[in-house]
């Protein structure tokens, strides 16, 4: 503890306290009164600003838990490959509902929101470990399993499909070899580092230069220039510059920062420490969803390993540069995906984010200005600057340049994580080529391009390049790449209803639209769904949903209010019918 607390500066030891409450949780089992007074005494603080973390982050508990944590994921990928007959089956072999803990003092179950494994759904996590392509027969097995033994078994990563012939792959193309690792040696043996090398021997306007000209827009959902944004960079106040990495990922139906980091992890390390040199910071800090705690592990060894080599640390290569990554690790909160959110949570507060202008370019971290980029954007850094800028160009389409890792879930044949070059696949390639069709081979629904939080595009639609612009002129979002396929025959109230539980737990609450209007939108849509429906409620729900789009401090509000709109829009008979006493399945 006291060697994390070293890695935030000595006037902001604060923003140790999410680490210091990891480390006393799984040392104590919860987080009461006396954890919470320690923490509290520990890093100066009052004990009110640390119970309003532990009642925020939905990790933590005052309570004490199982020995072994059960959560399985409930969000929409996973539901539609039946996470529901896991919890039934869970329950009935427990004895206990959700949250309880069985009279051995054995098992807890919960539902969490999403695990980042939609491909390979359903997932259940037991403590940090996480179990993929569950059945009710498994989960039950797993359960007589740990009470034979008092263990859990040993967990290997799924192995990454095969390219399809449609795909580029660039990001993924070392951990598709055979036999590769990820390690450093296997990187370096690849080429790696050698960007780097390249890099610190340019000054840092050129290489900004090199990064916008690439024209290589930010992969975590908004698609924002990232040379533009680093530009944006207040280099005048004389204040340390701070580059934060975001790894909170946590949109449902996205999980290819997961790839990156657990196959590839030196290709992230390296695109930090160019854009470090490239913005003139000296300390990167990588927020990490805290469901992944195996991997803050893999990345934390691989840092040290990284720094035995004089990669990380002091007088980097011989050549002076000095820069320190350190791991920060989230604590379950969806919120944390939105920037000024993320800064708030790597500071040791709520994650409310804040209202811009000022932006994080001008005032970001510690109150310094700082460049927030995701996972996949930075792994592409070190492409661009061993390639060259027009070579990165010339690889997709005007305004979507590069190649996109996309997040293939739902009623598909093949999900997984594929690699295309931006505007030359479809997305009924994507579905019918890559995906080797829908699941139950009926006719396609619909397809959600980007995470649950864009809008769905009808299954009419298919024939659209993937690319930034025209997803947009479709009427949707590019997102973070996350593809959901709907097929025929699917409970569009269900669906809509799912996503509308999700947006209504993660939200902050610091905004009334959204605190008060999802929560409204999910008990419209469970009335809908369990058959009590009214005829005006298909009107309120889009009223709704109007009243929170464009009316909040941060982006969720249209995460929330936008699938709903889209859903009504493209399937507003299947509300309707559910509004005269036909809703689906509860």
């Amino acid at each position: 503890m006291d060697e994390l607390i070293t890695h935030y500066p000595p006037e902001h030891k604060r923003a140790a306290v999410l680490w210091l409450l990891h480390l006393l949780q799984a040392h104590c089992g919860c987080l009461g009164r006396e954890q919470v007074e320690w923490t509290a005494a520990k890093l100066g603080l009052q004990p009110i600003n640390v119970w309003e973390l532990v009642r925020f982050y939905p990790m933590f508990s005052e309570a004490p838990r199982g020995r072994f944590h059960l959560t399985v994921c409930r969000t929409l990928s996973c539901a539609q490959c039946g996470c529901g007959k896991i919890f039934q089956a869970l329950e009935k072999k427990l004895g206990v509902p959700l949250d309880a803990v069985t009279p051995d003092g054995l098992f807890t179950l919960s539902a969490v929101e999403c695990l980042a494994a939609c491909g390979n759904g359903p997932a259940l996590m037991i403590n940090d470990l996480l179990f993929e392509h569950m059945t009710p027969e498994r989960a039950v097995a797993l359960v007589d399993q740990i009470r034979a033994t008092g263990a859990l078994p040993p967990q290997a990563l799924a192995p990454l499909r095969p390219a399809h012939p449609l795909e580029r792959r660039l990001l993924l193309a070392n951990m598709s070899q055979p036999g590769y690792t990820g390690s450093l040696a296997d990187y370096v043996a690849a080429g790696g580092y050698e960007a780097l090398k390249k890099a610190l021997a340019l000054k840092p306007e050129v290489l900004t230069a090199e990064v916008a000209d690439s024209e290589l827009r930010g992969r975590g959902g908004a698609g924002f220039p990232c040379g533009m944004k680093w530009r944006f960079l207040d280099r005048k106040s004389g204040k340390p510059v701070y580059l934060v990495c975001n790894g909170d990922e946590s949109e449902p139906g996205t999980f290819k920062d997961r790839q990156l980091l657990y196959r590839d992890p030196h290709q992230l390390l390296e695109g930090i420490l160019i854009t470090c040199h490239a913005i003139g910071a000296k300390v990167a800090y990588v927020y990490l969803r805290g469901e992944f705690p195996d991997g803050a592990e893999l990345l934390e060894r691989e840092i040290a390993v990284a720094r035995a080599r004089q990669l990380v640390g002091q007088n980097i290569l011989g050549t002076g540069f000095d820069c320190e990554i350190y791991l920060h690790r989230g604590a379950g909160a969806y919120i944390c995906g939105e920037e000024t959110g993320l800064i708030e949570s790597l500071e040791g507060k709520r994650a409310y984010p804040r209202i811009k202008p000022p932006f994080p370019a001008v005032y970001g971290l510690f109150g310094c200005p700082t460049v927030v980029n995701n996972i996949e954007t930075l792994c592409n850094i070190p492409l661009i600057v061993r390639q060259g800028a027009s070579w990165y160009h010339q690889l997709g389409v005007p305004r979507s340049t590069g190649t996109r890792l996309i997040s293939l879930s739902g009623s598909v044949k093949r999900p997984g994580v594929y690699e295309i070059e931006n505007g030359k696949v479809t997305l009924w390639q994507l579905i019918h080529d890559i995906g080797g069709g829908t699941l139950h081979e009926r006719a396609v629904k619909g397809v959600i391009p980007g995470g649950s939080s864009m809008p769905v595009l009808p299954g009419d639609k298919l024939d659209i390049p993937i690319d930034f612009e025209a997803i947009r002129q479709a009427g949707s979002s590019a997102g973070s790449g996350a593809a959901i396929v709907l097929e025929e025959g699917e409970d569009i109230v269900g669906h809509a209803l799912n996503v509308a539980q999700f947006y209504a737990h993660e939200s902050c609450g610091q905004c009334t639209p959204c605190r008060e209007g999802t929560l409204w939108m999910e008990k419209l849509l469970h009335r809908m769904h369990a058959g009590g429906g009214r005829p005006e409620d298909v009107d309120l729900l889009q009223d709704v949903a109007d009243n929170i789009d464009g009316q909040t401090i941060c982006a969720l509000g249209e995460a929330a209010a936008w699938p709903i709109k889209a859903f009504l829009k493209h399937f507003r008979g299947e509300f309707e019918q559910a509004c005269n006493g036909k809703g689906g399945a509860t």
